[in-house]
């Protein structure tokens, strides 16, 4: 085994709108290190299209009557080839990878991840003629969903694996959708792609692909339970052999702060001394007061209900009474971005809130903030408390899903044994959030302790090497499932 088709409908450095891309962007990287051979095969969107300097192209096809052009390139930074399906009826557009410059859903979105699925088919039954034909297909999240339940009709077909980023969001449509795009209907059924009454990308990775996992292992448990399941938690317990749980890692070649050009000042554990010189750099770009002992809350996230934004708004009263300064950048539901926007005009001292998204701002966060607040109502994986961690921020977290398996609470004994990195809330309430944040405070002023837990946070292993070898032994067990 060592040919891997990675398939994803985002990917950092070329397209982004969340974690999905991080990973994308970094996992077949580290596959590559270890001496695997990855293709990467995305959408050729507009903007991918203008970050690439050189490319060729391979093959030209027609699905939907509609010119698709597989065209070669290398993943930026890296020696990666990417594979970019080119469709420009259904690609070529302005706004992003899901949605039009206003946020609306695209009408055929469908469609557009049909003919991705169907190249990625071909290519790995080599209909293409490509000279060169994966022993793994590596699915990830709803729009690569129909490539194992379309493999799963061919017998001479690679082992498929699907990644699950995010449960909630499951590509569902109506079976006039599965009609019109001639889904073969052997897989039209209880058990295959009908979702009460509906067509379900996300089902076809769940019920087809030879091995799944989720992205953290206690997420994979969660998504056992109705609470978390989103109505796909029976077949999920059904498969519930072929399901584990992998954690994301982060690039830390571009997150750390030893390294990073983004910050105003790196550091590293044994600079830590330095990280507050971050502080009052942002503290001055923001115009907020300069004062390196006033501690600094940091959130950089999509706006949105999952981000655990009800219970910041209904906080923020009584989190700025507290004394901390509060920095929040990011973009989401325009209700959320009015609320927050508002509360920072009125205490323009206390809280900052940026709307958007801006790299280098990001970073600047991470580097300048002594907490970063988390309080997620679920949370897959999580990669910003992995990047806090890193950066010697301690996460404030809620009980959820791969913040678990990364933040260890601080405790009299986690203190003691030197395992404590962060703070967990018992419950997303604003009472818990209010209560946690008193006691953090406390333990800021006594500097030994607070130098101690940023010592633990950024000793943190959150590379992609360890989870490269968990990957690869998924992909053995998959191969091992189909001979």
């Amino acid at each position: 085994m060592n040919k891997v088709l990675y398939i994803t409908s985002e990917a950092f450095p070329l397209i982004k709108t969340g974690g999905l891309a991080d990973v994308a962007g970094s996992l077949p990287v580290a596959l590559f290190k270890q001496s695997l051979d990855v293709r990467l095969l995305l959408p050729a969107y507009p903007e991918v299209i203008s970050k690439i300097p050189r490319s060729k192209i391979l093959t030209t096809h027609s699905y939907y009557g509609l010119k698709v052009t597989i065209i070669e390139t290398r993943l930026p930074g890296s020696n990666v080839l990417v594979w970019l399906v080119d469709c420009p009826a259904v690609f070529d557009r302005p706004g992003g990878p899901y949605t039009d410059q206003h946020g609306e859903v695209w009408d055929d979105n469908a469609l557009r991840f049909t003919i991705l699925c169907n190249a990625a088919v071909d290519i790995a039954l080599d209909h293409l003629k490509l000279n060169w034909k994966p022993d793994i297909v590596h699915c990830n999240d709803w729009q690569t969903g129909l490539v194992p339940a379309l493999l799963s009709l061919h017998k001479d077909r690679p082992a498929t694996v699907f990644t699950i980023h995010n449960l909630a969001y499951q590509g569902n449509f109506n079976y006039q959708t599965f009609t019109d795009l001639h889904l073969p209907d052997e897989l039209w059924h209880m058990e295959g792609l009908e979702f009460y009454n509906q067509l379900s990308f996300m089902k076809g990775g769940l019920a087809y692909a030879d091995k799944i996992n989720a992205v953290s292992p206690n997420y994979a448990k969660e998504i056992l339970q109705p609470e978390f399941g989103h109505g796909q938690d029976g077949l999920l317990r059904n498969r519930q052999q072929d399901l584990s749980g992998i954690i994301n890692g982060i690039d830390e070649k571009y997150w750390n702060p030893g390294t990073d050009n983004l910050i105003t000042q790196k550091y590293n554990r044994r600079t830590l001394n330095k990280k507050v010189q971050n502080k009052t750099a942002l503290q001055k770009q923001l115009s907020m007061p300069i004062d390196e002992n006033i501690p600094m809350i940091g959130m950089v996230s999509r706006l949105v209900e999952q981000k655990g934004l009800d219970i910041i708004l209904q906080s923020l009263d009584e989190l700025i009474l507290l004394g901390a300064q509060i920095v929040i950048l990011g973009t989401g539901d325009i209700h959320y971005e009015i609320k927050l926007s508002e509360f920072a005009n009125k205490q323009p001292d206390k809280l900052k809130v940026i709307i958007g998204y801006n790299e280098k701002l990001a970073h600047r966060i991470e580097a300048a903030s002594d907490i970063y607040l988390m309080p997620s109502t679920f949370e897959p994986c999580g990669l910003n408390q992995l990047y806090s961690l890193r950066y010697g921020t301690l996460p404030i977290v809620t009980a959820v899903g791969g913040l678990v398996d990364t933040v260890t609470d601080t405790s009299k004994d986690s203190i003691a044994n030197k395992t404590a990195n962060g703070f967990i809330i018992s419950e997303p309430t604003t009472k818990s959030l209010v209560t946690k944040m008193v006691q953090i405070l406390k333990i800021y002023k006594d500097s030994n302790t607070w130098r101690q837990l940023q010592y633990n946070a950024m000793g943190f292993d959150s590379s992609w090497a360890t989870s490269a070898d968990r990957y690869i032994h998924l992909y053995k067990q998959a191969l091992d499932k189909i001979k």
